[in-house]
C-alpha cells in the first residue's frame, strides 16, 4: 500500500464526514466541499492502486524475465553439452574407421575401388 492510498482513503472519510455534518446542520457549503473531498479521495486512492499495480507487474515482468534468461542460459549450456559430445563420438568414430582401414589397406583398396566402379557405372546409364 503506498501514500496515495492512504491519503487518498483519508481524504474520501474526511469528505464524507464533511458531507454528513453540512447535512445535518443544513449547510450546503460543507456539504459540496465535502463531496469534492469524497471525489478527489477516491480519484487519489484509484490513482495508488493504478501505481501498487504497475510496479507489482513491473515486478512480475523482471521475475519473467530472469527466468527467461536463465532457461535460455540451461538450453545454452545442454546443447554445448550435447555438441561436445557428438563431436567426441564423431571423432572417436572416425579415427575407428581410420584405424580400420590402416589395418586393412588391401580391403579399403578394393571397397573404395568398387565404389568408384559402380558410381562411374550408375552415372554412365542415368545419361
Amino acid at each position: 500500500m503506498n501514500r496515495d492510498r492512504i491519503e487518498g482513503g483519508i481524504r474520501h472519510l474526511r469528505g464524507r464526514a464533511k458531507t454528513a455534518v453540512g447535512a445535518v446542520a443544513g449547510r450546503p457549503v460543507p456539504q459540496v466541499e465535502g463531496a469534492i473531498d469524497q471525489v478527489a479521495g477516491a480519484a487519489q486512492y484509484a490513482y495508488g492502486e493504478a501505481r501498487d499495480t504497475a510496479r507489482g507487474l513491473r515486478q512480475d515482468g523482471e521475475r519473467l524475465v530472469g527466468e527467461a534468461r536463465d532457461r535460455g542460459r540451461e538450453i545454452a549450456e545442454d546443447l554445448g553439452e550435447r555438441g561436445q559430445r557428438y563431436r567426441d563420438e564423431a571423432l572417436h568414430r572416425g579415427r575407428a574407421i581410420a584405424r580400420r582401414a590402416e589395418d586393412n589397406k588391401t580391403a579399403t583398396l578394393l571397397l573404395v575401388a568398387a565404389a568408384a566402379f559402380s558410381l562411374g557405372w550408375l552415372s554412365r546409364r542415368a545419361q
